[in-house]
């Protein structure tokens, strides 16, 4: 089944640019979100599958509240990411934030920041950090915005439940 077949929303898509221009992460893909739905429209699913754009997605929604469609965009970009990894077509890489982040919650309740960059540099292999990424880790501890320690962990028999029900990370 293609990604059109499955997820036949994207056939109301006419090409506004309104998900790109509203996707805070749209300049770090491969494929621009108007470009992902007009591949799948036009039935290109290898070339979407093979993208770096549904693993940086971050699912923040911004694409589907400005859809003049009421696209899901999101969804789309789930089912990619599960297909890519259904059919092996998924650079290693890229699903490391989705892994990382998972343990974050499982290991904390949410996501400690900082635990998150370390964990995720560590394990991609880019452990250099840069001037530029320090200079805006300062600036974001002296504002409040990062801490360096994790707050305790919440919710923690609830996250089971959920781990367990829906496969661990």
């Amino acid at each position: 089944m293609t990604l059109r077949e499955e997820f036949p929303d994207v056939l109301r898509c006419y090409q506004c640019m309104s998900c790109t221009l509203g996707c805070p992460m749209a300049q770090e893909m491969d494929l621009l979100p108007h470009e992902v739905m007009m591949a799948v429209q036009l039935g290109r699913d290898d070339e979407v599958l093979r993208s770096s754009t549904p693993w940086l997605c971050a699912s923040c929604e911004a694409c589907a509240t400005r859809c003049p469609n009421e696209i899901e965009i999101v969804q789309l970009m789930d089912l990619i990411r599960r297909r890519a990894v259904q059919q092996g077509m998924v650079r290693e890489k890229e699903p490391e934030l989705h892994r990382v982040f998972l343990r974050e919650i499982k290991r904390r309740g949410r996501v400690h920041e900082l635990s998150l960059l370390l964990e995720l540099k560590r394990r991609t292999g880019l452990f250099k950090i840069s001037v530029d990424e320090l200079k805006l880790g300062l600036k974001m501890l002296l504002k409040g915005k990062l801490k360096i320690l994790p707050t305790a962990k919440r919710g923690g028999e609830e996250l089971k439940r959920l781990f367990a029900r829906g496969g661990s990370p």
